[in-house]
């Protein structure tokens, strides 16, 4: 009987609960397609759904950064924490790409703003990629995940977001997957998404 949680366990020691063999837990990536009002938390008291329950899976899944409970569109799940302690980190500069349905048409001056990176409560934002993809919808690449960073920079420009949705995280599209969908994603999906955060 081992009583001891800092006890080392290799993959050759034999680990059994109850006489139950104990194995290495498999490592699971989901890609979610968040509805509004589900939260972006592994677990919720509250009167909202936590985003985990959208996932068929036995693991224990948390959520690789967040999304607002009014923003709609691809969050990661996993269990593996290294993968997603890089993939939020700001050094290792994920790139998250988000569509953003603004109250108003942006002035070409305000979409330069936010290309430069504008001034927030927090201190300056990095340069964004920019660009327009109508009348009143831009899309936005960011590199640091700050909390409400886009529609944070939005006001920073006089505008407001109507609508938010993240369509891309790291080398993961969005795609087809419907709005409170997962899939789970395959092993050459994973190994990009290792890639996305270098050596």
């Amino acid at each position: 009987m081992v009583t001891d949680p800092a006890r080392d366990v290799g993959e050759g020691d034999d680990v059994r609960v109850d006489g139950t063999p104990v194995g290495v837990e498999t490592r699971e990536v989901w890609a979610v397609n968040k509805p509004v009002g589900v939260v972006s938390t592994a677990r919720e008291p509250g009167k909202h759904s936590a985003v985990v329950e959208l996932v068929d899976s036995a693991a224990r899944l948390y959520p690789v950064g967040r999304l607002d409970a009014d923003s709609t569109g691809l969050l990661l799940l996993t269990n593996d924490g290294e993968l997603a302690n890089r993939l939020t980190h700001p050094r290792y500069e994920v790139p998250k790409t988000y569509r953003a349905e603004l109250r108003r048409p942006p002035s070409e001056g305000d979409l330069e703003r936010l290309r430069r990176g504008v001034e927030l409560d927090d201190g300056p934002t990095a340069p964004a990629e920019v660009s327009r993809f109508g009348e009143r919808e831009v899309e936005i690449v960011l590199r640091e995940g700050r909390n409400r960073q886009v529609r944070r920079m939005v006001e920073a420009v006089g505008n407001e977001v109507a609508a938010l949705r993240r369509v891309r995280f790291g080398s993961i599209e969005l795609g087809e997957l419907a709005a409170g969908e997962a899939r789970r994603l395959a092993d050459d999906e994973i190994a990009r998404l290792w890639k996305d955060v270098g050596p």
